[in-house]
């Protein structure tokens, strides 16, 4: 292996699919999955996004969003805000991999192809169905956003892979 200043080429990272979550419609509770089906240009199967009932579908439209578990980790350490149960209100949990990481990049999870659109900031509407200050905590680290290229079967613990 190649090694630049004792670090990995960013090609050859990777990382882990920790946490995958979904919710039928705007502002329903999210229920975690041990697997689900990522479906190419709409998103996860069973997800408000996927059948265009999220929150932001008309303004602001995202197909899976993304967020570091490292990230929700050091935040609810810090804050004592709960996160790591599905309360961050992303689909997907990576571990091993940054949304800096991935931004303009391809990437595979499990069957799944993803590119890289968009940092995807906290907001008001995440606030009011969580907890006070849950969008302050999140912050920068409120995840990404993503569209399926390739659909395909994502199971908690698959590899996440830069291409």
């Amino acid at each position: 292996m190649l090694r630049l200043f004792g670090k990995r080429r960013s090609s050859e990272r990777h990382g882990r699919l920790t946490g995958i979550y979904v919710c039928a419609r705007a502002g329903a509770p999210m229920l975690s999955l041990e697997s689900v089906e990522a479906e190419m240009d709409r998103g996860l199967q069973g997800d408000r996004y996927a059948a265009k009932t999220g929150f932001w579908r008309h303004t602001d439209a995202c197909q899976v969003t993304m967020i570091a578990e490292e990230d929700l980790s050091r935040i609810q350490a810090r804050t004592g805000i709960a996160l790591l149960e599905g309360q961050h209100r992303r689909n997907l949990v990576l571990r091993g991999l940054s949304a800096a990481d991935l931004e303009g990049r391809h990437f595979r999870v499990g069957e799944a192809v993803f590119v890289y659109e968009r940092r995807r900031p906290p907001c008001a509407h995440l606030e009011s169905l969580t907890e006070p200050g849950m969008a302050k905590a999140l912050g920068r680290h409120a995840g990404l956003c993503a569209r399926v290229l390739e659909g395909g079967r994502l199971t908690v613990g698959d590899d996440v892979v830069l291409l």
